[in-house]
């Protein structure tokens, strides 16, 4: 993930002192742990201000709205309470190639401020502190104790120290080529870490872009650079400090990530605010869509294994209780040949009432015929008992099986991430999960906690032009088949097989060709845990015809009335 740099932050901040100075702070929302949301007005417009201090994806800049979902956090909630109503009056680095950012807060423009927020942007160590006018901390999104930095403890009541100076030579305008050139051959290296080496302000992202825009590979050695290399890359270097000192930057998207000024351009963007918003909203569902798919697949197995071992020794003792009539007929068999027991005999052999053929009957020897008769009725009498008592709990176990399968198909269906829907999808999942008392309640509730199920669901058209819906989770499922279809809708699902609802939408008196149904088919078939076989059976059905069980889980649907048609999922991913 490319890390905002002081360049980025220069120009992200730029646009916004351009366009947001001044402002009224309205409200102030906390999206997650590392993410708040500042409504600004001014006379023209409203909008949030973003401010993250995510340890791999720290920026400020003005971002979506955020969920309706209730937030939770403290942070906020001090925020608005000490700036709720204020102006934001100015936008100010706290000192030259510093990457923290002064926020101020009046009464009104032109009055000295009675608040600041500082928003550190610097990786790792990245936060945002609110302070009073006398600079004493009043809250931070992270408070760092004693024990954990010597060097630079934040706390509430404690007055608030900048972060160690830069120590480093910084980048000038006016310093001659070779001064310039003189500093960073001074030891032989590759040029980009040269670079890095010299000068303070730099991040590897911006050099590479550099280095691309003058053709030089970032690994040639400056010993190798002839006078030609040098020029053009000091012309990028003015470029790039003339951009800073003019707050003239291009942001545009580059074929690794984006830029500021306009290097490596893959495609332009309209402002820099646009830029970074997409960008780190991209990289952080990205991650948070890894990381979550992980944790369910993860947590589905273990479940899974514990409940498939649970079915298998159910199935064990049932396959024991199929022996209660041998028990039962080794009995009767002893009481009719009652004559042929002899005292102390271990076993007798005696013919079977309808084969005729010899069965052998083990006896306890201190017992007589009737008590080993007995105690044989009794085995019978005890496995039988067995059966009625496991047979409703593996049916229990089959059925939770049956639904977590389901849950695990919707999972392996979405398989990477590409818009934020699948990150969405995915924390449907998640709470539909902890509803089921699956998964503890996480630490803080997801932005799907409150919302109704969403309607993102594949959309595709059959060869006719009939539209093509399929649930993307067990949620979205019910929601698709008990909400969203219509009477003449048709209904398809990979038979006996976990997978999605597909509904095939029709208009009253339409009629479906052949084509259409197959086309229908073999998406059901693709979204379904038979993806990889070449051939699926599908079902198909009227909606009247499917029904949800009293007090079923989520996801599922009993069906009546169907048709079998064979799906062909390859050709789906073959297109």
């Amino acid at each position: 993930m490319q890390p905002v740099d002081f360049t980025t932050l220069t120009a992200a901040c730029s646009e916004i002192r351009a366009n947001w100075l001044p402002s009224r702070l309205e409200q102030v929302y906390q999206r997650d742990r590392y993410t708040i949301a500042m409504a600004l007005r001014t006379l023209e417009q409203r909008d949030w201000l973003q401010i993250s201090w995510h340890p791999q994806a720290a920026h400020i800049c003005i971002g979506d709205p955020p969920p309706r979902s209730p937030d939770t956090f403290t942070f906020s909630q001090q925020l608005i309470h000490q700036l709720g109503g204020l102006a934001l009056v100015a936008i100010k680095a706290i000192a030259p190639w510093e990457r923290v950012i002064d926020l101020q807060f009046a009464r009104r423009p032109g009055e000295s401020a009675l608040y600041h927020v500082y928003a550190e942007i610097m990786g790792k160590y990245s936060n945002v502190i609110l302070t009073d006018a006398n600079n004493i901390i009043i809250t931070a999104a992270h408070q760092v104790s004693q024990q954990q930095s010597s060097v630079r403890p934040i706390q509430t009541g404690q007055p608030y120290e900048t972060p160690p100076k830069l120590t480093g030579t910084v980048p000038y305008l006016n310093e001659s080529q070779e001064r310039w050139q003189e500093r960073v051959s001074l030891v032989p290296g590759a040029i980009k870490r040269q670079l890095l080496k010299s000068y303070s302000g730099l991040s590897a992202a911006l050099l590479e872009l550099m280095l691309l825009e003058a053709n030089i590979a970032p690994e040639t050695s400056t010993d190798t650079l002839n006078s030609d290399d040098w020029r053009r890359l000091f012309e990028r270097w003015q470029e790039w400090l003339q951009a800073l000192d003019s707050s003239k930057f291009q942001p545009a998207w580059t074929k690794d990530g984006y830029t500021v000024m306009g290097w490596g351009e893959v495609e332009k963007v309209k402002n820099i605010q646009e830029l970074l918003n997409r960008y780190y909203s991209n990289q952080i569902d990205q991650q948070l869509f890894s990381q979550l798919r992980h944790q369910l697949s993860q947590k589905l197995n273990n479940i899974l294994a514990k409940l498939r071992n649970k079915a298998q020794t159910f199935k064990t003792r049932l396959q024991q209780s199929d022996r209660a009539d041998d028990y039962r007929q080794k009995a009767d068999l002893l009481m009719a040949h009652l004559q042929n027991w002899e005292p102390g005999m271990k076993e007798i052999i005696l013919a079977d009432f309808e084969t005729n053929l010899p069965i052998a009957i083990a006896l306890l020897p201190d017992k007589n015929a009737v008590q080993n008769a007995q105690s044989l009725y009794k085995q019978h009498q005890k496995l039988k008992r067995a059966r009625a008592a496991v047979e409703p709990l593996l049916l229990e176990v089959q059925t939770e099986i049956e639904y977590l399968e389901q849950v695990e198909a919707a999972i392996g269906q979405i398989d990477n991430y590409q818009t934020a829907e699948d990150l969405r999808a995915l924390e449907e999942i998640r709470e539909e999960l902890i509803g089921q008392k699956y998964l503890e309640d996480p630490e803080y509730r997801s932005r799907s906690a409150n919302e109704p199920p969403s309607t993102n669901f594949h959309r595709y058209l059959t060869p006719n032009g009939f539209e093509v819906l399929i649930g993307r989770n067990n949620r979205q499922n019910d929601q698709l088949t008990f909400r969203v279809a219509g009477d003449y809708d048709l209904w398809f699902h990979a038979q006996e097989i976990p997978g999605s609802h597909v509904l095939l939408r029709l208009e009253p008196g339409a009629v479906t060709e052949e084509a259409d149904l197959q086309f229908v088919a073999n998406l059901a078939a693709y979204y379904s845990r038979a993806r990889q076989s070449e051939q699926v059976p599908v079902v198909y059905t009227q909606l009247k015809h499917v029904y949800k069980p009293k007090g079923a889980k989520p996801g599922i649907a009993i069906y009546k009335q169907e048709t079998i048609l064979w799906g062909k999922p390859q050709i789906v991913i073959s297109h």
